[in-house]
């Protein structure tokens, strides 16, 4: 298994844990301190750091067997930039309740759709 392969694979399998602890934080924690709509947000960032941390877990697999194309590195790297900058910024919005950290959300949603675009293309570009 390649160094950046093993990466993306613990990455992926690390943040797939963390988004289903932090999403039993919500439904169990949270339900009942903070409004329907926060808890919503806050649902919303773990499904997106969950499909997130699939996406990193898809680019090790994609490494091993497509090798570790510069694309593919991007991607996983973007996927967790986007996980930090996404699903990081909404936990922080709704548990500090610091709004304007919802700026940095769609600076993480970008990162997620070019990493998406940057998997296409490595797939699509190999043989």
């Amino acid at each position: 298994m390649t160094k950046k392969a093993k990466t993306f694979l613990v990455a992926g399998s690390l943040n797939a844990m963390l988004a289903v602890i932090l999403g039993a934080f919500g439904s169990h924690g949270l339900k009942n301190i903070i409004s329907i709509q926060l808890l919503a947000t806050y649902n919303t960032g773990v499904q997106y750091h969950f499909y997130h941390a699939l996406g990193l877990l898809a680019v090790g697999l994609l490494m091993q067997v497509h090798g570790e194309t510069i694309w593919l590195k991007w991607s996983g790297w973007l996927m967790l930039t986007g996980i930090i900058l996404f699903s990081g910024s909404l936990y922080i919005l709704v548990l500090t309740a610091t709004n304007w950290i919802g700026v940095i959300t769609p600076f993480g949603g970008l990162c997620f759709i070019t990493a998406w675009g940057m998997m296409a293309w490595s797939v699509y570009r190999k043989n």
